[in-house]
């Protein structure tokens, strides 16, 4: 990896700006400090401090370990936690970097692989699978440590995932400070020192920072009702928003709803603001096709926590479910169209099924068919379609029962590619025959019920374990 090309500290200086805000723009090399890493490391302790991140250390090699922190801390139904691993590394005598290693693991079962779950008995004991064998819990601890999910690896093989976001998160914040040390900037007026404000984000997902433009809008068809697409909206927000790009998030659920989640959104999150939210008809729909599933509802709850930390996240609902066909479509991009003029400064995320992201015209079925994608395009000048990717695995949909002729909805089987379990965004050249321009890859994916099911925001439900 090459070196950073030294930079003025008064131009570093200026564009750090406030040393908590996370740069969405991150390089692909290592950052090198310019110090000596006996006279780095002070610092670096003292980042992780103010940042609200405990951790052990292991003086006598410069290395340190941050307590599990919660992505979206506080919500009700996340489940996922990080964890770093820092190690200082000497560069030349006078020149020092960090290797920071991002460990993720996860609290909700369903995304939990088979057999890695434990019963807390009275005997505190685990069967393992069909094997009449009883294991005792302390000679399986590993077992509560086994992170599942997006980057998840084996702890106890000592292999991680590098973070170079975190990486240049922790050099942004600490080097100004070590510049003005040894080079002191004169300024007329004294600059207030900025808190470290750190909020997890997940690892960085690939391509995003070069896809996601002020005024620029990104449809993403997805396959409803898989824990994963949410997770990854939720996570493509956190990053864009704490880099200081305003983002709006565009939702296919009926207009009918947009008082709810807007109260929400804006609400402390208690139980009765939850009950006020699933009271819709359109969470106890007969026949809920994903759209309504825990995995969404944990969504709204981590983008009401970024709104809470003062983080400039919009949403709003454009289905017209009353509709059907063309018409609907133009009610869909009509809707869309408005939300987009009125705000043209932020970055529109808007998710749907994945035909109506589609910026090309007809359908296999219908040749004159003109999806809210290809509506869009003629109005907005920066439209980008991308096409749901992933590994194989269950998603939680409603298809028609040949026998009955009516909707069957349940967990079903998603055939896909495994292309590694890192959430990535990825463009090609031109767009396909369909009219998208590139996918977003969410890796495996794994069903998510109806929130309803969950006795969400219901506390009594959530009392008595359901």
């Amino acid at each position: 990896m090459r070196s950073m090309v030294k930079v003025g500290w008064l131009a570093l200086l200026l564009a750090v700006g406030c040393a908590g805000r996370q740069d969405l723009d991150t390089p692909d090399y290592e950052a090198i400090y310019d110090v000596p890493l006996e006279e780095m490391w002070p610092s670096v302790r003292e980042y992780f401090k103010d940042a609200n991140l405990p951790y052990r250390e292991d003086r006598g090699s410069l290395v340190l370990e941050t307590e599990w922190k919660q992505e979206f801390g506080g919500s009700k139904i996340a489940g996922y936690w990080h964890r770093y691993m820092v190690i200082g590394k000497r560069e030349t005598p006078t020149k020092s970097k960090l290797w920071i290693t991002r460990i993720t693991k996860s609290v909700n079962k369903t995304l939990s692989q088979p057999g890695k779950e434990i019963d807390w008995s009275i005997s505190r004991a685990v069967s393992r699978g069909d094997d009449p064998e009883v294991l005792s819990v302390e000679d399986t601890e590993d077992r509560l440590a086994f992170p599942v999910g997006e980057n998840a690896f084996y702890m106890e093989s000592g292999q991680g995932t590098r973070d170079l976001t975190m990486e240049w998160r922790v050099f942004r914040g600490i080097m100004p400070k070590l510049a003005k040390t040894e080079q002191p900037v004169k300024t007329e007026q004294p600059v207030a020192k900025a808190a470290v404000t750190f909020t997890e984000c997940g690892q960085s997902i690939l391509g995003l920072k070069k896809l996601a433009k002020a005024g620029g809008v990104m449809l993403l068809g997805e396959l409803h009702g898989t824990q994963e697409v949410p997770r990854f909206i939720a996570q493509s927000v956190c990053q864009l928003v704490t880099s200081g790009m305003p983002v709006t998030v565009g939702l296919e659920l009926p207009v009918e709803n947009e008082d709810r989640i807007s109260a929400f959104l804006q609400s402390q999150g208690g139980d009765v603001d939850w009950l006020k939210l699933m009271e819709s008809p359109f969470w106890r729909s007969p026949y809920p096709d994903g759209r309504g599933s825990e995995a969404v509802a944990n969504m709204l709850e981590q983008l009401r926590q970024l709104r809470a930390r003062g983080l400039d996240v919009a949403v709003f609902v454009y289905d017209h479910p009353k509709l059907s066909g063309q018409q609907r479509e133009d009610a869909l991009t009509k809707t869309v169209l408005a939300r987009v003029k009125a705000k043209p400064e932020r970055f529109h995320l808007v998710m749907s099924g994945n035909i109506h992201p589609r910026t090309a015209k007809g359908l296999p079925w219908d040749k004159q068919y003109q999806p809210m994608g290809y509506l869009l395009k003629d109005q907005v000048e920066d439209v980008t379609a991308l096409d749901m990717a992933y590994d194989s695995g269950t998603a939680w949909i409603c298809a028609a029962n040949k026998q009955t002729s009516k909707l069957d909805c349940g967990v079903k089987e998603a055939k896909g590619k495994d292309n590694g379990d890192r959430f990535f965004m990825h463009t090609w050249s031109s767009a396909n025959k369909d009219g998208y321009h590139g996918v977003f890859y969410v890796g495996h994916v794994t069903a998510s019920e109806p929130a309803v099911l969950k006795g969400l925001g219901n506390p009594p439900s959530s009392a008595s374990g359901l």
